[in-house]
């Protein structure tokens, strides 16, 4: 089919030059990430007070400063540190020009967290009210903005300590009404003092000091019984803590330059397959990487310099060595070869650092704490002998179910797998591809019908599935529906393998729906909770009422929205409740699996309890849980009796 011309005009009016404000403004995404309203640790709100708390990371990190004030009243945000302070003359454009800032050369900041001179800039645009001072040789240099624009600046005598101070309002006109959660402020401030030992934070009057570092991260933060003593090694430029629990998956905080990378990247990959070799090696049996890891718990820790990051957000790195600087010459110019290519001299590559350091600095304690070798190697043999239990029950399961072609009744694969052209493009479907869970015929067959084949797959489940909170790991394997569901994931082996980057529970707002989705997520959480922490699982929301006239129809996903829909409406609006997804037509349908689909994030602290978890939800019905479960679950019932 030929391309159809879209009829507009393209002249010199077209072309823009936009204000650097303007461009992070409109691009908030390039620069930190979603925005949301501070319910989740991820948002906008929290990556701009990040990003000021890192500047002062940076000072600590050098040498300079060994406290951080900071304060979170209403919706403002102040930060003080006691470092160098910004050179005076340069604190506007240190803050308001893109592409400026002292940590381009490496000899003022070696390991810092911010390398691209973006971080502050961005903090500025997004607030309606910023401040910036810096005090140095008693002066006070100052930068007056609001959403990037300056309003006043100017320098004078000053008695204050030299360091700098940052006061920001985000603006209500990108991040809607906000509300910063102080437990997850608090949080990001302690893992701040895990990783600078030696620095207090203060946040609102209260200091945070660790004495142990990521010893009293993964100590302070493990609500499960460790199997043996914590293992903490430390070296320059890395810090190591492992022990194992009884849980399933794997519980690894990674960070860099004290900046969690809660998606990991080199470092946590290297690390992985560095604990796996050096306890192959040290027992001389040839144990499988899994069970190796199966219910480790730890954190690591490491300082490079300039880290490259997937994204502003910083949650991932990409680097591959441990810094790469280019060779000057005398003059400070470049040093460059026959074909201008700048020469580069490279450090070891952070894969071989930290297989070096585990393979050395692990065997040796071990040698020497001979009392902790029982219980570790104990708990590899049982993952070894129930990995293998598990996979012959899988197997025959699986056979069993290939006889009877139940796998093609059970999933509708994307064209991402089943197409080779498709598949071939990795790169640029992999990040889009779902699978939605789902159960009985009439909700999987709409979503099927509307669905995008080319990256989004449906799972269909039969009825309730068992409780696996209550049920053994082998009546889980011997499961049809999911020993299916496991296949269909592409997770038998190796969580690495996950064949679709989201999986979305996709169930009923009644409470046979509800149950549903919290026994998918107590599978989940219990056996795969690293799908979990990863991000990669998220619930569904489809809309409860539709509301509508001759001229308007809006789709309600609360009662509040439904309030508002209907007063906007007025008299004549047409009130329809949803019960189950198969009662939306697939017309109406198409968009909330499109592009204005929303999912709820399925999130696990690091700190949390699964056990406690799933004993509260899953677990002997109490008192306890039928009273949260009645304030916070909107079930069928309690919407029927709503007069609508």
């Amino acid at each position: 089919m030929a391309e159809q011309k879209i009829n507009t005009s393209y002249d010199d009016n077209s072309i823009q030059t936009l204000e650097w404000y303007e461009h992070i403004r409109r691009r908030s995404g390039m620069y930190i990430g979603g925005l949301g309203n501070g319910d989740d640790s991820s948002d906008g709100i929290y990556v701009l007070l990040k990003e000021v708390i890192d500047n002062s990371i940076d000072e600590f990190s050098m040498g300079y400063g060994k406290r951080i004030d900071i304060t979170v009243e209403d919706r403002t945000v102040t930060v003080r540190d006691f470092g160098r302070g910004i050179p005076l003359t340069r604190v506007v454009d240190a803050t308001s020009k893109l592409n400026t800032g002292g940590k381009f050369d490496d000899t003022n900041f070696k390991k810092s967290v911010g390398m691209n001179g973006v971080g502050t800039k961005a903090v500025n645009a997004m607030s309606v009210d910023f401040l910036v001072e810096s005090y140095r040789d008693g002066q006070r240099s100052f930068g007056l903005f609001t959403r990037g624009h300056l309003i006043d600046s100017g320098i004078e005598p000053s008695d204050q300590k030299n360091g700098t101070f940052v006061r920001f309002t985000p603006d209500k006109e990108l991040f809607g009404e906000f509300t910063y959660h102080l437990d997850i402020v608090e949080q990001m401030i302690k893992n701040y003092s895990y990783l600078k030992r030696g620095l207090t934070l203060v946040l609102n009057g209260v200091p945070y000091k660790s004495e142990n570092g990521l010893l009293d991260l993964v100590s302070e933060g493990m609500r499960e019984t460790p199997l043996y003593p914590l293992i903490h090694l430390e070296g320059e430029d890395i810090e190591i803590v492992i022990t194992h629990s009884d849980n399933y998956g794997e519980n690894i905080a990674s960070f860099v330059n004290g900046q969690n990378t809660r998606d990991g990247g080199t470092h946590l990959a290297a690390f992985r397959e560095a604990v796996a070799k050096t306890l192959k090696d040290y027992f001389k049996k040839d144990y499988q990487p899994a069970d190796i890891r199966q219910g480790i718990v730890g954190a690591i820790a490491v300082q490079i310099q300039e880290p490259i990051f997937e994204s502003q957000a910083k949650i991932k790195l990409n680097s591959t060595y441990m810094w790469e600087k280019q060779v000057k010459n005398a003059d400070g110019t470049v040093q460059r070869t026959e074909d201008g290519t700048a020469v580069v001299d490279r450090g070891p590559t952070i894969r071989t650092f930290i297989n070096d350091f585990v393979a050395k600095n692990l065997d040796n304690y071990l040698r020497i704490h001979t009392d902790i070798v029982p219980a570790l190697e104990a708990k590899i043999k049982a993952s070894k002998a129930e990995r293998e239990e598990i996979a012959g029950v899988q197997k025959k399961t699986r056979e069993r179910n290939k006889k009877a072609n139940v796998f093609n009744r059970k999933l509708r694969d994307c064209r991402y797998h089943l197409s080779d052209k498709l598949s071939k493009d990795k790169e640029e479907f992999r990040e889009l591809t779902s699978i939605f869970i789902t159960e009985g015929d009439s909700a999987s067959g709409t979503i099927t019908k509307v669905r995008n084949a080319n990256t989004q797959a449906v799972f269909s489940l039969r009825g309730k599935p068992i409780n696996c909170y209550k049920e053994s790991r082998r009546a889980v394997a011997e499961n049809e529906e999911l020993n299916l569901l496991i296949s269909a994931l592409g997770v038998e082996e190796d969580i690495d393998d996950l064949r679709y980057n989201n999986i979305i529970v996709a169930t009923d707002a009644d409470d046979d729906g509800m149950h549903i989705r919290m026994l998918v997520l107590t599978f989940f959480m219990k056996y795969y909770p690293d799908l979990i922490r990863r991000g990669h699982v998220y619930i569904l929301q489809t809309p409860l009422f539709r509301v509508r006239n001759k001229k308007e129809t809006h789709y309600c996903y609360s009662i509040e929205e439904k309030e508002s829909a209907i007063k906007k409406l007025k008299a004549g609006a047409e009130i329809t409740r949803f019960k189950g997804l198969g009662e939306i037509s697939s017309e109406e349908f198409v968009d909330f699996i499109g592009e204005n689909m929303r999912l709820d994030p399925v999130k696990l602290a690091e700190e949390e309890s699964i056990g406690e978890i799933m004993e509260f939800y899953m677990g002997v019905n109490t008192s306890e849980r039928q009273k949260f479960v009645q304030v916070n679950l909107r079930s069928e019932k309690e919407l029927e009796d709503i007069n609508i």
